[in-house]
């Protein structure tokens, strides 16, 4: 299951702990290395993953590039030592008996409560009501308005009616007298 790779390629030696081995593949690049141990995570920027200048471990990984080597860490009694001491142990399991089947059915679960929703559309209601109220009394206001506003330009055209009527009698007996004073 090994990196493909060509014999023109200079090839570098990078290592990575699998568990109690190291894995050492030889690669032309960082992410070569990545894709022959199978990694998604870039492994050299977490700082789990090193390349290795060692000839004497860089020796097999040359010898076969593209597979991945693994080494023991040490002994399996050296691996056991360098474990912490303090290592918390497990409590020894209980023996439990197993309970008789409950023949008592679970409390239903309450139903919600509907009141917060039920005010929610109370209010609702309520402005919507009192909203419709408040534009009918504008409504009114304005119809009342409108009527005013006809009435008062019926009256005012009636005023300037008479009043032209006034000024046009006025200027034509102003005219006559002027034709008189003449002669």
């Amino acid at each position: 299951m090994g990196v493909q790779l060509t014999r023109a390629a200079k090839l570098k030696v990078y290592r990575t702990p699998i568990g109690f081995h190291d894995a050492y593949v030889a690669a032309p690049s960082q992410k070569a290395a990545l894709a022959a141990w199978g990694s998604e995570h870039d492994l050299f920027a977490r700082g789990v993953a090193e390349r290795v200048e060692d000839p004497e471990l860089t020796r097999e990984p040359l010898a076969r590039p593209g597979e991945v080597i693994r080494r023991s860490r040490g002994t399996t009694a050296e691996q056991i030592a360098a474990l912490p001491a303090d290592r918390p142990k497990r409590a020894p399991r209980a023996a439990v008996e197993p309970s008789p089947p409950s023949t008592t059915k679970p409390k239903p679960k309450p139903k919600p409560d509907r009141a917060p929703r039920d005010a929610a559309r109370a209010a609702l209601d309520a402005a919507a009501a009192r909203h419709r109220r408040e534009i009918d009394a504008l409504a009114a206001r304005e119809a009342a308005l409108a009527r005013e506003r006809r009435e008062t330009e019926r009256r005012q055209a009636a005023e300037l009616a008479k009043l032209r009527d006034e000024a046009e009698r006025a200027q034509a007996t102003y005219d006559a007298a002027m034709r008189r004073w003449r002669g």
